[in-house]
């Protein structure tokens, strides 16, 4: 019988060619692939350009890969002035790795009718050649193509490039505009992305008059990647993608606490906040969320770590000066530069843009301790889902650096309860509450901790005081099942007081009745002793007078018969039996 040789089907993963984009990277599972086509579309103002330039400057600077950029549209130097503004150095990489080509033609060339890129294609080749090009960018070939003006001639042309790039195995990027609508001039949209081997999606909107931009990737032969849609942001320093951060949850994790600037808090929480984690203290206006991540920001500063600082409500020097009438000192920290304080204002529902610039912010400053007052104030501007996602991974990127984050949340109302308009209490370590206890005319403030992962904290509700003296926690008065702050503690107590004095006089004089009782029973008692002593007297001289009377009557007897010269008496005996009959 013959035996089939049977051959397995070694899985050999797809090559690919990293773009050094942050979050891009790690959505495509390593860039994009190496040797191939990949095709970014997008509206204008959505990044297309600048995704592609950025990733042939980072290969060719970071990674030694020379490369080459044709563009349609823009010629060569301004695209060389636009990427001077976010600090790439174009022009010096250009002399050893990057070949430029202005590759906008008239249209009178272009409709000739024997038009076709092979002598561009060849001019690419020679280029290529001499600087032995590993990455090639095509920018704006829509343009190119529209100028056809023949279905026929554009699906022509965009396949002679097409076998060109896989002939030159070069690691190639062709951008394209897209439209609302397709229309005549736009028939090459629809069949460039069943071309290419990647197709990334740039999307960029307006909305409640914020500018968003997003980035998905909608297919990627051969490989495995993230589709959702993520947020792209356009920075001084060039494109970034939050991603979320990566699907398995790793952070350093250490042991050591950290003051919160509370002593009392600091017990109730044994110990004070976990370094590296995140702290939320919510509750209405007034409640003095403020004034607990003030004690955080003043004990870092006193332990000498940089802190930073960031309000959406108030100047820096209203907040040094409203600090200081509850006895929280930060004047002389932010003179030095120990603790930073930032205000600023939102500036619409995009707040990527905002946690992009709070995390510069902490970057330059060098920040190990972070306050946010409040984050609610970004949630209100944010756009439909968006906050969540976005709050998790700037709180992802603080515990990877181990920055521990005071973030307050502000409740909508006196009278709110205990959730936060943020969304982020699911993944705050520790979460604090604040709230106000109104009665009699008066509000007061009670703090209590809802959660502390890894803690053995108090579930104790404290009142929380501020003076000029400073801040501090104390035991609330409970009666009958009802928590009492204020004035209404002060009456109850006095009321107690009060209670337990009568309580101790009507004590006291019933303790004096008994003692007098106590004393005239023991008076009597006396009396009693002694009339007892007094006939006990009387019978043992009653005793002793009759002993003496029996024995003078005996002494008499005996003198009396000696007198007489008597004989003793006899005793008369005793008859033995009686006579039987009777007597003769």
């Amino acid at each position: 019988m013959n035996r089939r040789a049977v051959t397995r089907a070694v899985r050999v993963p797809l090559a690919k060619a990293p773009t050094g984009i942050q979050g891009f990277d790690e959505i495509t599972h390593g860039g994009l692939p190496l040797g191939r086509t990949t095709l970014i579309r997008g509206g204008p103002g959505s990044g297309k350009t600048m995704f592609a330039v950025q990733s042939l400057i980072n290969a060719a600077r970071d990674r030694k890969e020379p490369g080459l950029l044709v563009a349609f549209e823009e010629n060569a130097d301004q695209i060389v002035i636009n990427a001077a503004t976010l600090g790439w150095d174009m022009p010096a990489l250009a002399a050893k790795r990057l070949f430029f080509l202005d590759g906008s033609l008239s249209p009178e060339m272009v409709q000739a009718k024997d038009f076709d890129v092979s002598g561009l294609l060849n001019v690419l080749m020679v280029a290529a050649a001499e600087v032995d090009a590993k990455r090639v960018v095509l920018d704006g070939i829509d343009v190119l193509l529209s100028l056809l003006d023949d279905p026929v001639a554009e699906r022509r042309e965009m396949y002679r490039i097409r076998d060109w790039l896989a002939r030159s195995r070069m690691t190639a990027i062709i951008t394209q505009k897209v439209a609302d609508g397709i229309g005549p001039n736009r028939r090459h949209e629809n069949f460039m992305p069943f071309m290419a081997d990647c197709v990334v999606n740039l999307d960029h909107q307006v909305r409640d008059g914020s500018a968003f931009r997003n980035i998905r990737v909608v297919k990627y032969r051969g490989s495995g990647f993230l589709g959702d849609e993520f947020p792209l942001i356009i920075g001084d320093s060039g494109i970034q993608i939050t991603n979320g951060g990566p699907i398995e949850v790793k952070y350093p994790v250490t042991n050591e606490r950290v003051s919160s600037g509370l002593p009392r808090l600091d017990a109730m929480l044994d110990g004070g906040y976990y370094r590296g984690t995140s702290v939320l203290i919510s509750g209405a206006p007034g409640t003095a969320k403020s004034t607990l991540a003030g004690l955080f920001a003043a004990a870092a500063c006193q332990r000498g770590e940089r802190t930073l600082y960031i309000s959406f409500d108030e100047g820096p020097s209203q907040i040094v000066r409203n600090f200081g009438s509850v006895g929280i000192r930060l004047g002389r920290h932010h003179k030095s530069g120990l603790l930073k304080i930032y205000s600023t204002r939102t500036r619409g529902p995009n707040i990527e843009d905002q946690f992009r610039e709070l995390r510069a912010l902490i970057e330059q400053h060098g920040s190990r301790c972070l306050v946010i007052d409040p984050l609610s104030t970004l949630s209100k501007k944010a756009n439909g889902g968006a906050t969540v996602p976005a709050t998790k991974a700037f709180l992802d990127y603080l515990k990877t650096r181990k920055i521990t984050v005071v973030n307050t949340s502000i409740m909508d109302g006196p009278e709110a309860g205990e959730g936060t308009a943020t969304g982020i209490s699911t993944i705050a370590d520790t979460w604090i509450h604040v709230s106000y206890l109104t009665r009699e005319g008066e509000r007061n403030r009670a703090l209590t901790i809802i959660k502390s992962r890894g803690t053995s904290h108090s579930n104790q509700v404290r009142e929380l005081k501020l003076s000029k003296t400073g801040v501090t926690l104390t035991d609330v008065f409970t009666a009958h099942g009802e928590v009492l702050m204020g004035v209404a503690r002060w009456e109850r107590e006095r009321q107690e007081r009060t209670t337990k004095t009568r309580t101790i006089g009507a004590s006291q004089s019933a303790r004096l009745k008994l003692k007098l009782a106590q004393a005239e029973a023991a008076a009597r008692l006396q009396v009693i002793a002694a009339e007892m002593e007094a006939r006990t007297a009387e019978i043992k001289l009653l005793d002793t007078e009759l002993a003496s009377a029996s024995q003078l009557l005996t002494s008499d007897r005996v003198m009396l018969r000696g007198l007489r010269h008597a004989d003793e008496e006899m005793p008369i005996p005793k008859r033995k039996g009686k006579h039987k009959g009777k007597s003769k």
